[in-house]
């Protein structure tokens, strides 16, 4: 069943618990990453502990603490279950998309503009997949960025082979309002092995 506005509450993950975010990420993928994959480069990535990683994103999010100056997502509940994750910060805060081809390809970007805020995450918990709510936290994602002075919001999800599959990640079938495409790389196949690209909405007050 899809799941309605009305059953959805989106908070910073600082007005969330720590127990809630990590009921969302299980024990899976999502639950080795900690969110950590953009935030570190390298063989520092490689090299990390799953402890290492939960310290990190600890330390990121604040969860419990709401009056913290800064998080590094939004959760989302449903009727007041932790459900869903969605990781928004500033581009800048995520060292990895320095070095990604995603970002820049065939587009004149500043890499250091702390105007532009990217979405690189967005983790559903097992039960409340395949019902809608990913459209939910990319809508929260546009007004949370624009007040905390975002000039634009970028999104990097994965194009996949058709008939495929993803829990994360993937290109909607129709993207949230106010969020289009950006032009793809000219050498980007019609159909190419699990593969990102960028897509913008603005945010910034008119």
């Amino acid at each position: 069943m899809v799941i309605d506005e009305s059953q959805v509450t989106v908070v910073p993950a600082n007005e969330a618990s720590w127990e809630d975010l990590q009921t969302v990420f299980g024990t899976a993928d999502a639950g080795q990453c900690q969110c950590q994959r953009f935030k570190i480069r390298g063989w520092i990535w490689r090299d990390s502990t799953l402890d290492e990683r939960m310290t990190r994103l600890q330390d990121q999010t604040a969860c419990g603490v709401p009056d913290a100056e800064s998080t590094s997502g939004l959760v989302a509940y449903v009727d007041g279950e932790p459900a869903g994750w969605v990781a928004v910060e500033p581009r800048t805060a995520y060292p990895k998309l320095r070095t990604s081809r995603v970002p820049w390809a065939d587009r004149s970007e500043d890499k250091d503009d702390e105007s532009v805020w990217a979405v690189t995450c967005m983790t559903v918990r097992k039960g409340f997949r395949g019902r809608g709510l990913t459209y939910h936290l990319a809508r929260a994602t546009i007004p949370y960025a624009r007040t905390r002075g975002a000039r634009a919001l970028e999104a990097y999800p994965m194009f996949t082979q058709p008939g495929k599959t993803i829990t994360w990640g993937g290109t909607p079938r129709r993207p949230p309002p106010g969020l289009r495409r950006s032009r793809l790389p000219a050498d980007h196949p019609p159909h190419p092995p699990p593969h990102r690209h960028a897509h913008r909405p603005q945010v910034s007050q008119s």
